[in-house]
């Protein structure tokens, strides 16, 4: 039965690894719950419907058996009557409505198991909707937790990434050799300024020096 397929798939499913596997685990535990909701209304429709087949065919039985009994009193009046013929039409209908019990009989046996089959289902299916409504919470929360986890390693796996590292340290040494040449061009710029300052100075001992030396040889 297709029922019954579908109900044992649902009642074998494994709750964690569908929650594992869902791009979104609180939509699909909810659409797992409503399935077995679903599922559940129909297994009871099935179960009473079984159980009403069930009584029909004991009743269809127990009218054969009846008709069995009655027919036989017939025959038996017919043998005291000495009406060999009416006797023998009678057991005729005598063992066709032995058959037909038998036969309702065989139903009957079958269709109990029918009926046990789809209550053991429906036992099975309201525990593991109990079970799936109880963990629903606790199973969505604990993806989340493990799905913060991951994001949690991945920045962190980011931030130990060696080829990150190593840009860092060579935009480093870029800015620090671009503050040595800046200092290194002021202090070209300040040596030039004391070049020209000590040249004038050099210039005016001259002309200081030959001034003197006029003075001194009368010129």
């Amino acid at each position: 039965m297709a029922l019954l397929e579908r109900v044992s798939t649902l009642v074998r499913a494994n709750l964690n690894d569908l929650i594992d596997k869902a791009e979104d685990p609180e939509k699909m535990i909810k659409q797992v719950i409503l399935d077995m909701q679903n599922q559940l209304l129909q297994v009871k429709t099935q179960v009473a419907i079984a159980i009403a087949d069930q009584h029909l065919l004991e009743k269809k039985q127990k009218e054969n058996e009846g008709k069995v009994a009655e027919w036989m009193r017939k025959a038996e009046l017919a043998v005291d009557k000495k009406e060999d013929d009416l006797a023998r039409a009678s057991l005729q209908r005598v063992e066709s409505f032995r058959e037909l019990s038998e036969n309702f009989q065989q139903q009957v046996t079958d269709q109990k198991a029918q009926v046990e089959n789809l209550k053991s289902a429906l036992r099975q299916l309201e525990q593991k909707l109990t079970e799936a409504q109880a963990k629903a919470d606790v199973l969505i929360a604990q993806h989340r937790r493990a799905r913060a986890a991951g994001k949690a390693n991945d920045v962190r796996m980011a931030s130990g990434d060696g080829s990150k590292a190593a840009a860092f340290d060579r935009m480093k040494r870029k800015v620090a050799h671009s503050e040595a040449v800046s200092q290194a061009k002021g202090e070209i710029a300040s040596d030039n300024m004391e070049d020209r300052l000590a040249a004038l100075e050099k210039e005016d001992r001259i002309e200081h020096l030959l001034a003197e030396l006029k003075s001194k040889r009368g010129a």
